[in-house]
């Protein structure tokens, strides 16, 4: 299932924020979103579910709600500064230097058959570390 993350949706159906899961980053609200529901098994994936926070809603409804989650990140300060197909990389600088960083994957049940009110789901997982880390310079030897 690919997932192709459009334009911005104006409004936003932000309500109460989801509690944070095992790996949902700090300084994150994930809202809770009209059609969506936490799923702490992560569609009965315990691997996933063992980093992530994650949430269900139908296939149908996938792409909108990505949308409504891009909106709300963005107005949290977050940036989408990388992805594909089901995959997107928010980044956020922090005060201090250096920044934070989360991803979200979209997925379904890849033992079903896809369908419009089959369910899909929302991981939400802290990318360790500080990405915007200067690396360090190859050295390279006096010849």
């Amino acid at each position: 299932m690919n997932l192709i993350v459009a334009g911005l949706v104006a409004a936003v159906l932000v309500q109460t924020p989801a509690p944070a899961g095992p790996g949902a980053p700090n300084n994150l609200e994930i809202p809770q979103l009209e059609g969506t529901s936490a799923d702490p098994t992560c569609g009965g994936r315990p691997a996933v579910a063992q980093q992530a926070f994650c949430v269900s809603t139908t296939q149908a409804a996938m792409e909108s709600v990505s949308d409504q989650y891009n909106t709300a990140f963005a107005a949290q300060g977050w940036l989408a500064a990388d992805g594909e197909n089901n995959r997107i990389i928010y980044v956020k600088r922090k005060d201090e230097g250096g920044c934070l960083a989360f991803q979200l994957l979209a997925f379904a049940d890849e033992a079903r058959p896809p369908a419009p009110g089959a369910p899909g789901y929302f991981a939400f997982a802290t990318i360790p570390g500080d990405i915007c880390a200067a690396q360090p310079q190859a050295v390279t030897p006096d010849q």
